[in-house]
């Protein structure tokens, strides 16, 4: 079948898919180096920074001396800076576009100041779909391991990418018909005070244990703010977190030479990375989206701060999942809220499970999530 518009860009073929197959359950050796190999105390910082978290536990040397931990440790969603893959580093189909979707994350220690991360990956999964965005589109499945220096697992997470038809996106995708047609926002005054009202009363519940025996199903958590988003805010995360191929000079020159079909002509004829989806708008909506919107794995740790401020310094976050439904261009705002449903006990500790949705400021669905909880107990 011919398409009826002029075709700018790669799409997937079977051919492609087929040797993309092949992939699966293959270690990657040599992967391209993180952005962050160490926690440091600078690096933790800027990715709390990154996603607007300013908990002292992982940001504060001197608060931190005096919690548990004994010094500042990492806040969960720190290691997508570990680790290009679990970001959304996908390999094969080289010329299509790649949208980060959603994670699945189990913790199993601390990541500590200085700690060295090593990590593992392979190809776990393709998916096809028929999709309202890009007709065709495959969810292309990476598993993750990672250890610290004496080779403990501090988690492992399953991420993923769709894979879509930037040009059928842009002309024959439906799901984004009806925001095209809506008027920008602009907010009021009064508007902005409301939603700084959420950021002046945030809530880290820090020093102040949450026991477990005080939790109660059905209990709902603060409601938190994200935004209204900017292109500074996207820009800000991409300072903590690395980015995928935002480089410069002769590095960038040597990526794109390294990667036939990454780099995409912008309007000075000049090959760039095709992340600039985050922040031109021009290129953002050749790919379908209806503006320049957020990073996938900024938006899944907008989820987990929100699960660390409520759980306190003596809780311990298990497990997030979290899976985005739409893209958040920006002047976007986002409300995330979230619900205690289950609470138990296994191996003498307390265990709560809580349900995240985040709305945009239409009432859409923007992601929904949930995690699991540790809770201290109180003493008998």
């Amino acid at each position: 079948m011919t398409d009826s518009y002029d075709r700018r860009f790669p799409k997937v073929t079977d051919r492609a898919l087929d040797d993309l197959r092949k992939r699966i359950n293959v270690k990657i050796e040599n992967t391209l180096e993180p952005w962050c190999h160490e926690a440091t105390r600078d690096n933790i910082r800027h990715y709390a920074h990154g996603i607007g978290d300013d908990n002292p536990l992982w940001c504060d040397p001197e608060y931190a001396k005096e919690s548990r931990h004994g010094d500042i440790v990492a806040l969960p969603s720190f290691l997508f800076s570990c680790s290009r893959i679990i970001s959304g580093y996908v390999g094969g189909l080289p010329g299509v576009h790649a949208m980060w979707a959603g994670a699945d994350w189990t913790w199993h220690k601390w990541v500590r100041r200085n700690d060295e991360i090593t990590t593992e990956a392979w190809l776990k999964d393709l998916i096809e779909h028929d999709t309202r965005f890009s007709g065709r589109a495959v969810q292309q499945v990476y598993h993750v391991n990672f250890y610290n220096q004496d080779g403990d697992l501090l988690s492992e997470a399953d991420s993923w990418c769709f894979r879509t038809d930037r040009d059928f996106a842009r002309e024959e995708g439906t799901k984004y018909d009806a925001l095209k047609a809506k008027t920008q926002k602009r907010y009021t005054p009064e508007e902005l005070s409301e939603i700084y009202a959420l950021y002046r009363d945030e809530e880290i519940r820090g020093a102040t244990p949450r026991y477990w025996e005080d939790v109660s199903v059905g209990e709902e958590l603060p409601t938190m703010a994200k935004g209204p988003m900017t292109v500074t805010g996207f820009i800000c995360y991409a300072q903590g977190w690395g980015g995928l191929y935002i480089r410069a000079n002769k590095i960038a020159w040597k990526q794109i030479d390294r990667h036939p079909g990454l780099g995409i002509e912008n309007k000075f004829g000049i090959p760039d990375c095709p992340e600039r989806v985050h922040w031109e708008n021009e290129f953002a909506t050749e790919v379908g989206a209806p503006g320049a919107y957020d990073y996938g794995p900024e938006r899944c740790s907008w989820l987990t701060h929100h699960l660390t401020n409520w759980m306190g310094d003596d809780g311990f976050l298990v497990r997030a999942e979290s899976k985005i439904r739409r893209h958040n261009p920006e002047g976007d705002l986002l409300f995330i809220k979230g619900k205690v449903t289950k609470k138990y006990e296994e191996d003498g500790h307390g265990y709560v499970e809580i349900a995240q949705e985040a709305h945009q400021q239409d009432d859409e669905l923007s992601i929904f999530g949930s995690g699991i909880v540790r809770l201290p107990r109180k003493p008998a």
